[in-house]
């Protein structure tokens, strides 16, 4: 059996909002981040029809290479069709033990984490995104923030691997480390920026 693997240090979320046609634009967009160096990317589209998913997640995956992470967002019926790395779940998605009876042994499971929810409801999970650690327009309204002292604890309550999310940009990734997360997740700061390979450059060297 081939071990599982999770994301790298830097996870880039796709932007969220895009649309059937409107990917093949963000696939280029994609591969100036890639040629820079981004090697993990998590595909969230709930607009994006199954069949158009499925076109992106396969073109990240040739973009990105067999040394690359690519993982799905809810569709887990797309992780091997797409050869991906990861289903990822969040609260609406099937249950991490029932995802795990229809993935292949070597697909990783990750789930979006809060700082409300009880530890159970990670159980079985292989890594965690966890947030949202400072304020961001897709939270507003909906979840706090939790800082660094609510990443911090979340960090000491599990053994599961955290990739911290939310509001996070190059300067504060530093103190986003501190807190002993595993990696950085990130939306607006890197796919989601108009130049994707300038803010690849400007994020990374801090992040890894």
């Amino acid at each position: 059996m081939s071990p599982r693997r999770i994301p790298g240090p830097v996870l880039a979320l796709t932007p969220g909002d895009l649309r059937d046609e409107t990917a093949a634009d963000f696939r280029r967009h994609a591969l100036d981040a890639v040629e820079a160096g981004l090697d993990s990317i998590l595909v969230r589209e709930p607009e994006m029809s199954d069949r158009a998913t499925l076109e992106l997640a396969r073109a990240l995956r040739e973009l990105l290479g067999a040394k690359g992470w690519l993982g799905i967002h809810d569709r887990v019926h797309l992780a091997t069709a797409a050869g991906a790395d990861g289903v990822h779940l969040g609260f609406r998605s099937l249950a991490i033990h029932a995802t795990r009876a229809i993935v292949a042994d070597d697909v990783a499971i990750g789930y979006s984490a809060h700082a409300h929810d009880e530890p159970a409801a990670w159980s079985g999970a292989d890594y965690l995104v966890f947030g949202p650690v400072y304020a961001t327009p897709s939270k507003h309204g909906i979840l706090e923030p939790v800082g660094i002292a609510g990443l911090l604890a979340a960090v000491r309550a599990t053994s599961i691997p955290i990739w911290a999310l939310g509001g996070i940009d190059a300067a504060r990734v530093p103190a986003v480390q501190q807190s002993g997360c595993r990696g950085i997740a990130a939306r607006g700061a890197l796919l989601g920026a108009h130049d994707a390979r300038a803010a690849w450059l400007e994020f990374a060297p801090s992040a890894r």
